[in-house]
């Protein structure tokens, strides 16, 4: 990965890292400032802080369902550098009505500022369905193949590290500066859109099919067909449903049993975000280049592990008073907080590991003027896996178990994704 540090000074691949972190950085700024806005200062309640962000993620992925099979159809027959111009195009004016939405909450109309927040986030996920496939695709394309893994580890780590940014970002400013913000990041990033150079399709130009039904069904068939793309893109979509459970059930868990503030509870989620760009730079150090799942089915049991370490770390957890948060440094002074820090900070590195090599398989398995197809159906299969995923969410939190109770539930789903890796490793290498 050091020598992959390399690729930022060319030309090919400098602009696109811009372009995706940048779109990252503002993602998760806007989505992580709805979120403790609406788990800190609009409602009161767990199970409803929890309902609240399973709507969010499945409002999230809704697109990826309806609009992934089109999204790789259009970046395999057209130049992928004009989508991403129009979608960084698209992406200013998602983010005006994001904005619109965090000033009218802010104003104390929670219900017409959740709506416009939520549609924003709709929104997003329409950007992120087209921008997709093609941040993958584009690699084998404009980089040589011996630095197609590193070229995606890079993409990895800068997605995560722009998503600590973002995550800490939202944390630390006033809801009124991350308005702002949003906006003037989306223009920036329509300007490094435009740097990226040209991706011409490879092949012939594909003949459109616009129902999403039947084309995402085909897509899905002409991919899953093939056993080291499927055993891929179901490792993947099972480490997204533990993925989706995390994300939903984490405000609420450092909310309401770390007792933290909405600071506290950025930085924490950001050290997810540190720990997946080391884990990428770690397992590609670690295979040399080489595109293998030889170390994913130990690094997701070990992530597994640290899931359980903690949540019995939760469960001996000193609360705070009764109607009072621990902000920074009082968490901080707690005893278990650096034990609580560095699990979290494993759980990434260790899902990092795992993970990153699976979709350098997605790029490199197929032909050039395929690979956004490819990435695309392995999109519409994750979408589906973390909707599943916030579904159960809901019909357990339903029942009165809590995040930390949960969490068992996700080591559990490591065991099943180190065992579809240990197949893909066992089909492959």
């Amino acid at each position: 990965m050091i020598n992959a540090l390399g690729l930022l000074k060319r030309r090919r691949f400098l602009p696109l890292f811009a372009t995706q972190f940048l779109g990252a950085f503002n993602d998760n700024l806007f989505k992580t400032a709805m979120v403790l806005f609406a788990t800190y200062a609009i409602f009161n309640d767990a199970k409803a802080e929890a309902n609240f962000n399973a709507l969010a993620t499945g409002i999230a992925i809704l697109p990826f369902f309806l609009l992934s099979a089109l999204a790789g159809q259009l970046a395999d027959s057209y130049d992928k550098a004009r989508i991403i111009r129009i979608v960084k195009t698209a992406e200013i004016g998602i983010m005006v009505l994001g904005a619109a939405g965090l000033m009218v909450a802010r104003a104390g109309h929670g219900t017409a500022g959740i709506a416009l927040m939520l549609g924003a986030v709709l929104m997003l996920g329409v950007h992120s369905t087209f921008f997709g496939p093609i941040k993958y695709a584009i690699l084998p394309q404009h980089l040589p193949p011996q630095d197609v893994l590193g070229g995606t580890g890079l993409v990895e780590a800068g997605t995560y590290l722009a998503i600590l940014l973002g995550t800490v970002m939202a944390g630390w400013v006033a809801i009124e500066v991350a308005a702002g913000l949003v906006l003037v990041i989306a223009v920036i990033g329509w300007f490094a859109g435009r740097q990226v150079p040209p991706a011409p399709r490879e092949g012939p130009r594909l003949k459109i099919n616009y129902n999403p039904f039947t084309a995402s069904w085909r897509l899905i068939g002409a991919t899953m067909h093939i056993p080291r793309l499927f055993l891929a893109i179901c490792a993947i979509s099972f480490f997204w449903t533990i993925g989706s459970v995390l994300i939903i059930i984490f405000p609420p868990l450092v909310k309401n049993v770390l007792n933290a503030d909405e600071r506290v509870a950025s930085l924490v989620i950001a050290v997810f975000s540190i720990g997946v760009a080391i884990g990428s730079i770690v397992i590609n150090t670690m295979l040399k280049g080489r595109i293998s799942a030889r170390y994913s089915p130990a690094s997701v049991i070990a992530m597994g592990g640290f899931v359980i370490v903690f949540s019995l770390l939760a469960r001996a957890w000193t609360p705070a008073a009764a109607g009072r948060y621990y902000g920074w440094t009082d968490f901080i002074a707690q005893p278990l907080a650096i034990p609580v820090l560095l699990v979290l900070l494993m759980i990434a590195i260790t899902g990092g590991m795992f993970v990153v090599p699976l979709y350098a398989f997605l790029t490199t398995t197929v032909e050039k003027d395929q690979t956004a197809r490819t990435v695309a159906a392995n999109n519409v299969v994750n979408a589906g896996a973390m909707t599943a995923g916030a579904l159960v969410v809901l019909a357990i939190t339903s029942f009165g178990v809590g995040p930390e109770d949960m969490l068992f539930l996700v080591a559990a789903m490591c065991l099943v994704s180190a065992w579809l890796a240990q197949k893909l490793h066992r089909a492959c290498d």
